[in-house]
């Protein structure tokens, strides 16, 4: 998971603080789901996805970010 998310943050010159205050959870939360170490519940799932502006499925299904912005 950490590539294509941290490549869609980065994309929108975002920092893992600003990201995790934006959605309401602890930077370390949003750290732990951007390394792939922790997946996101469906509600912080779509939080993410809302702030990063991709669809929120993506978590859940396998998928890797392949597609352009």
């Amino acid at each position: 998971m950490a590539d294509w998310l941290l490549k869609i943050r980065l994309e929108k010159q975002l920092t893992q603080e600003q990201v995790a205050k934006l959605i309401g959870i602890p930077r370390t939360t949003y750290s732990s789901i951007e390394q792939g170490r922790r997946k996101p519940s469906v509600k912080n799932a779509m939080r993410i996805a809302s702030v990063l502006q991709f669809d929120w499925t993506i978590f859940f299904k396998g998928q890797r970010r392949d597609m352009t912005l």
